[in-house]
């Protein structure tokens, strides 16, 4: 590939595919590539580093303010006769998810998710594919306009491309907005191993409905079963996912998102997990600009804190960083703000474990109470963890243990970040005066009801009440929650 093709900031790894240019030349004889004409098959840009990398600022073709992957990267292009060319290669790779913990997943060009793919309105596209997987595989463009043979089913649109093959899409990108790429041949295995990446469509000119923005991010919503001291996710698993993460990594292995006070801020997310995710942002009020069918008009727009993202969906989310601090950006389902760990442990709150505590751990040195105070304890604790996993709840702040795993992450908001600067500023410094504190003082009585003052009406009367009060206790039901 040129070299206005590879830009030094990305620290992109190159290596030969298919084993050298003779087997590169063989693979494209084989391929349906005859009704193209070109020179040779772009050069495969492999990044294996989960690293956010900066945005690719384009040198040829037509410009735009790029984006920033979060924990990922942009995949560089070639131009050829007014023709944007791409390279993807579906291959198996291995994954930092955070610190200390890989997956072994399938991806594009090293990672999952695969690299960012960046074009303008208006662009002719020609992306070739090469599969390295043992099994067939394609690429649907989710989102696009664009001819019935390129949308990628397998064996609807298109043959599965076969394990060493390449093949050739080509369109027009018609409109702006925001979309995804991933497999539609044996999808249900290819998803779960983390075949997804994300695609941008940015407008030619300027748009009525798409407001030129300082930063720009953007992430999908991924989900795994992979039990602790394992690195293979569980296929099959539906809805009991023990990992969810943002573009496969989870807290506290998910970058921040770095901007500079009053920076017009857009974030980006897709989601292709099996379940709707209400992404929360603290500090600051959003509008949602936009949707996998394009730019949402004016009139529609209200700000929002949280925007539910259901499956398969695209939100472009705009907003002011007009407040400075460390402020959570997280899903708000509980359970996605958690790292692994089994969905059979008991509830034991309130109950004491001293006594049978003495007992246990004279059989078994290492045993720790769990759960006997709420989970918050866990994060204080020093127990060892399988070889190959993270710990359930992690990540340490300035004032101690966050308490958070999973798709949670921190948009860092500074006066004085420098323009296009997104290196981690570090902690946010309060000003005097504005964090929570503890309360010394004297604590005053709590105001009683007067005897004087008269009850409501009550219930409805009930027509059969117990001889005695009952006590109603709650148990899941066995097998945990996969049936909902």
């Amino acid at each position: 590939m040129k070299d206005v093709l590879m830009n030094e900031r990305h620290m992109l790894s190159r290596r030969k595919m298919l084993g050298g240019a003779g087997a590169i030349s063989a693979a494209v004889a084989a391929a349906s590539v005859s009704k193209v004409a070109m020179a040779a098959l772009p050069e495969p840009v492999i990044q294996t580093k989960p690293d956010t990398m900066p945005p690719l600022v384009p040198n040829t073709g037509r410009p735009y303010n790029p984006v920033v992957t979060l924990n990922g990267w942009t995949l560089p292009w070639r131009m050829n006769n007014g023709v944007k060319e791409f390279h993807l290669v579906a291959e198996p790779v291995v994954r930092e998810m955070s610190p200390g913990f890989k997956a072994h997943l399938w991806g594009y060009n090293g990672q999952s998710p695969g690299p960012t793919i960046e074009v303008v309105e208006g662009d002719r596209v020609r992306l070739f594919v090469t599969n390295k997987l043992g099994e067939l595989t394609s690429i649907h463009w989710h989102g696009q306009r664009l001819p019935n043979g390129m949308d990628g089913v397998t064996g609807l649109n298109q043959p599965g491309i076969p394990p060493g093959k390449t093949y050739v899409y080509e369109f027009v990108a018609r409109r702006p907005g925001t979309f995804m790429y991933h497999p539609h041949a044996d999808e249900m295995v290819q998803m779960a191993m983390g075949m997804m990446g994300f695609w941008i469509t940015h407008p030619k000119g300027k748009h009525p409905l798409i407001d030129e923005v300082d930063r720009d991010f953007c992430f999908l919503l991924n989900a795994y079963d992979i039990d602790p001291g394992a690195a293979t996710p569980k296929i099959m698993t539906m809805l009991d996912f023990n990992l969810w993460s943002w573009n496969s990594r989870i807290f506290p292995g998910i970058d921040p998102l770095v901007v500079r006070h009053m920076d017009k801020v857009r974030i980006r997310v897709g989601n292709l997990t099996m379940t709707n995710h209400p992404i929360h942002l603290h500090g600051h009020e959003f509008l949602i600009t936009g949707t996998d069918g394009g730019p949402t008009p004016k009139s529609t727009r209200q700000y929002e804190v949280t925007a539910d993202i259901a499956v398969g969906q695209m939100r472009q989310m705009d907003f002011l960083a007009d407040e400075e601090g460390d402020w959570a950006f997280h899903c708000h389902k509980s359970h996605h703000t958690m790292n692994a760990m089994g969905h059979d442990v008991p509830t034991m709150i309130g109950v004491d474990h001293r006594g049978v505590a003495k007992q246990i751990t004279k059989l078994i040195p290492d045993y720790m109470v769990m759960g006997e105070r709420g989970m918050k304890d866990m994060t204080e604790m020093e127990m060892p963890l399988p070889d190959n996993t993270a710990a359930m709840m992690a990540g340490t702040g300035p004032f101690g243990a966050v308490g958070m795993g999973g798709m949670f992450s921190v948009v860092k908001v500074r006066k004085d970040q420098k323009r296009g600067d997104y290196s981690d500023p570090g902690w946010y410094q309060h000003p005097p005066g504005t964090v929570a504190y503890e309360f010394t003082g004297a604590l005053p009585d709590p105001a009683r009801f007067k005897a004087d003052v008269s009850p409501g009406p009550g219930s409805m009367p009930s027509m059969a009440k117990p001889a005695q009060d009952v006590e109603v206790k709650v148990r899941k039901p066995a097998g945990g929650h996969s049936g909902h």
